[in-house]
C-alpha cells in the first residue's frame, strides 16, 4: 500500500507540474504573439477602419506614414512614381511637410518637379502633393501625377500661338495691301500688282482656314462611325488629280503602280484628303522636271493585312532632326518655301490623325537631297475593323515625332497616268 500510495503521489506531482509548464508555454506564447513585429508595423491593421478601402480606389499616389516615418500603407503608384524606396519616404520635400503636419496639424499642399526615374534624360516629373493628417498618430500623402496635364496645356497654348501667329501673317499683309491699293488709287498698274498680291494671300488664309476645320474634324469625329470599303485606286487618282495642275507647272511626272484592286476600310473624304496631302506635299518640295510616284501593296501584320501607299518624291529630302518633328502641327522643314508654296504646315499633322483614327499609321523614309517616302498604312476592308481601338488618340502628342523611320526605299513608279 506504501508502495501504491507513493506512486500516486508521484503521478499526481508529475501532472501538477505538467499543468503549470503547458499554462506558462501557453502565456508566453500569447505574450510573444501580442508583440510588434517588423512586418505587423506595416499591415493594414494599424489603419483606421475603412480607410484601406478608400485608399485602394483613389487614383492618386497614396502613402500613410507613422510616427516614426516609415510607410505603413503606400500603394502601386506611390512604388512606380519612386515616392516609396526601402519601407521609407524618398522625397525629403514631402517628409518634411509630413513631419509639420504631424507637428501641428494642418493640412498642406505644394507642386514639385521630380526627376524621373530610370531615363537618365533629367527629365521632371511634375506632382502635386498633399499632406493630412489621419487620426492622431498617422500622415497621410496623396500625390497626383500632373506631368501628362501639364504636357497636354503646353500642347493646346503652342496650338494656339502658332493659330494666332499663322492668322496674322495673311490678315496682316491684306491690310496692307488694301492701304496700298488705296495710295496707289491712281495708278492702274500698281493697282493690278497689289490685286493679285491680295488674292494670294486671301488663298493662303483661306487654305488655312480649311485646314483648321479638316484637322478640327478628323480629331473630334470618329471615321469608323461612316465607314465603308474605299478603293485604292480611286483614292490615288483622285489625289493625282487634286495636283495635276501644280505638277504640270513644274513639269513634275506623276505616275502610280503597285497591286491593283485593292481596298481599304475607313471613311473615304478623309482617306483622300490624307492621301492628296502626301502627294501635295511631294509636288510642292521636289525640283522642277522629276517625278513623284504613288505605289500600293498588301502586307501582312498580326491584326490583319494591311495596305500600305507610299509617295515617293526626288525632292529636297528631310534630315535627322526634322523627321522628328514633321507632323507637329505648323511646323514646316524649309518654312520659307513653304509659304511661297501657300503652305500652312497643318497637312501632315492632318495625315497622322487620319492613319491613326483608322487604325493605321503613317511613316517616313528620307535622305537630304534624294527625296522621301512617306509610307499610309491601313486595314485593309474586311479585316479586324476594331483595330484602331488598340491605338492611343494622337490629338496631344505633337511635342515630339509620333513615327518611326520607314524602312522602304524609295518605290518605283512604272505606270504614268494620263
Amino acid at each position: 500500500m506504501d508502495v501504491n500510495a507513493a506512486v500516486a503521489a508521484a503521478a499526481a506531482i508529475a501532472g501538477v507540474l505538467t499543468g503549470v509548464i503547458a499554462m506558462l508555454a501557453f502565456r508566453w506564447s500569447e505574450r510573444d504573439q501580442k508583440r510588434p513585429t517588423r512586418t505587423s508595423l506595416h499591415t493594414d491593421p494599424v489603419l483606421p477602419p475603412g480607410v484601406d478601402t478608400v485608399l485602394s480606389v483613389l487614383r492618386s499616389s497614396a502613402v500613410v506614414l507613422d510616427e516614426a516615418d516609415t510607410v505603413v500603407k503606400a500603394s502601386s503608384a506611390a512604388y512606380a512614381l519612386g515616392l516609396v524606396r526601402g519601407g521609407k519616404l524618398a522625397v525629403e520635400p514631402m517628409l518634411g511637410m509630413a513631419r509639420d503636419t504631424r507637428r501641428d496639424g494642418e493640412i498642406r499642399q505644394v507642386e514639385l518637379d521630380l526627376p524621373r526615374r530610370g531615363t537618365g534624360r533629367g527629365e521632371a516629373l511634375a506632382v502635386s502633393a498633399r499632406v493630412a493628417p489621419l487620426g492622431s498618430r498617422l500622415v497621410l500623402l496623396l500625390v497626383e501625377d500632373l506631368t501628362e496635364a501639364r504636357r497636354i496645356e503646353a500642347v493646346r497654348r503652342d496650338f494656339v500661338a502658332n493659330v494666332s501667329h499663322e492668322l496674322k501673317t495673311p490678315v496682316g499683309a491684306l491690310s496692307l495691301l488694301s492701304e496700298a491699293v488705296m495710295d496707289a488709287s491712281d495708278d492702274p498698274e500698281a493697282v493690278q500688282r497689289f490685286a493679285g498680291r491680295m488674292q494670294i494671300e486671301a488663298t493662303r488664309l483661306t487654305n488655312l482656314v480649311q485646314e483648321l476645320i479638316d484637322l478640327s474634324r478628323v480629331q473630334n469625329d470618329d471615321p469608323l462611325e461612316d465607314a465603308e470599303p474605299v478603293r485604292v485606286d480611286e483614292l490615288v487618282a483622285e489625289a493625282i488629280d487634286r495636283c495635276r495642275h501644280q505638277a504640270g507647272t513644274k513639269q513634275i511626272t506623276m505616275a502610280a503602280g503597285g497591286t491593283a484592286d485593292l481596298h481599304v476600310w475607313g471613311n473615304r473624304g478623309q482617306l483622300a484628303a490624307a492621301l492628296g496631302n502626301l502627294v501635295e506635299n511631294a509636288v510642292n518640295y521636289s525640283p522642277a522636271r522629276t517625278r513623284v510616284g504613288i505605289a500600293a501593296r498588301r502586307v501582312s501584320a498580326p491584326g490583319g493585312d494591311m495596305i500600305e501607299l507610299a509617295v515617293t518624291d526626288q525632292g529636297i529630302g528631310i534630315s535627322d532632326k526634322d523627321k522628328e518633328r514633321i507632323f507637329e502641327r505648323f511646323y514646316r522643314v524649309d518654312p520659307a518655301r513653304s509659304r511661297a508654296t501657300g503652305g500652312t504646315g497643318l497637312g501632315l499633322a492632318i495625315v497622322k490623325h487620319v492613319a491613326a483614327s483608322h487604325g493605321g499609321e503613317v511613316t517616313v523614309w528620307s535622305a537630304e537631297n534624294q527625296g522621301s517616302t512617306f509610307t499610309l498604312r491601313l486595314p485593309e476592308a474586311g479585316a479586324v475593323r476594331d483595330r484602331a481601338s488598340q491605338y492611343p488618340d494622337p490629338d496631344l502628342d505633337d511635342e515630339a515625332g509620333t513615327t518611326e523611320s520607314s524602312p522602304y526605299e524609295p518605290l518605283p513608279a512604272p505606270e504614268v497616268l494620263p
